[in-house]
């Protein structure tokens, strides 16, 4: 067996392990016994995906197709998260409105 991916924690791993039992690759998870010395905190990594020597070449790619569609992801999310400018305009508006009746 070798190492097909190098997780960040326990629950990366055994996600990306499902994806790959999920593709009809065999895989093993290890480093169990290593998250529980930092106690409660998730230690970064221990833990390691390990396939067969055989399906190390098709584990490795689904790995960077997951991988790359994290960064996708990612990038998506950040472009979501950016305020609205004419949000932000129409609150300042309203307040100041607001201000304006209850002064007079």
């Amino acid at each position: 067996m070798q190492i097909a991916y190098r997780a960040r924690d326990i629950t990366e791993a055994h996600i990306v392990a499902g994806m790959l039992e999920a593709n009809g690759i065999d895989t093993y998870v290890g480093g169990h016994y290593l998250q529980g010395a930092m106690g409660e905190i998730g230690a970064a990594g221990f833990s390691n995906v390990h396939v067969d020597d055989d399906d190390v070449y098709r584990a490795r790619r689904l790995i960077d197709e997951y991988e790359s569609d994290q960064t996708v992801v990612a990038s998506e999310r950040d472009q979501q998260d950016k305020p609205d400018r004419y949000a932000r305009w129409f609150i300042i508006v309203l307040v100041a409105l607001a201000w304006f009746l209850w002064r007079f």
